[in-house]
């Protein structure tokens, strides 16, 4: 009889083991983030569905980052390519932002070189770009 209670307890210590066991590997599973995630397309969506940001790998090899909001009106555009990289960055209304250009040459499909316009809504633009630089002779002692 002593045997049979020392075997029904050790059963239930080991069970008890066990739960705790598969217990702390479950929350420990749930802690470890994987540490790198690849894709071509990532979107963030709300809590309802809509996407709110995209980060993307153009087919030409282009990186796109988009921020839209609520009605799913792109408000920042940020990329990346061989051409140079760009930001855009809009107010309340679609037509007027500020575009942020950084590309010595232009393109065909960019015509524009490193500079930021600035557009207002009634589409008056203002554009800054770097001025030519000479060389500043230094004196001499």
């Amino acid at each position: 009889m002593n045997i049979q209670r020392l075997v029904v307890a050790l059963t239930v210590a080991n069970l008890l083991l066990l739960l705790l066991t598969a217990t702390q590997a479950g929350s420990m599973s749930r802690e470890v983030a994987t540490p790198i995630l690849r894709a071509h397309l990532l979107e963030l969506v709300d809590d309802h569905g809509q996407v709110r940001s995209r980060l993307e790998v153009k087919p030409g090899g282009e990186v796109l980052l988009q921020l839209f909001d609520q009605k799913g009106i792109i408000k920042v555009k940020l990329g990346a390519g061989e051409s140079g990289s760009g930001m855009f960055l809009a107010d309340e209304t679609t037509q007027s932002g500020v575009q942020i250009i950084a590309s010595q040459n232009g393109t065909a499909e960019t015509p524009k070189t490193t500079g930021i316009t600035m557009t207002s809504k009634n589409g008056q633009q203002r554009v800054i770009t770097p001025c030519r630089l000479t060389k500043r002779r230094t004196r001499r002692s």
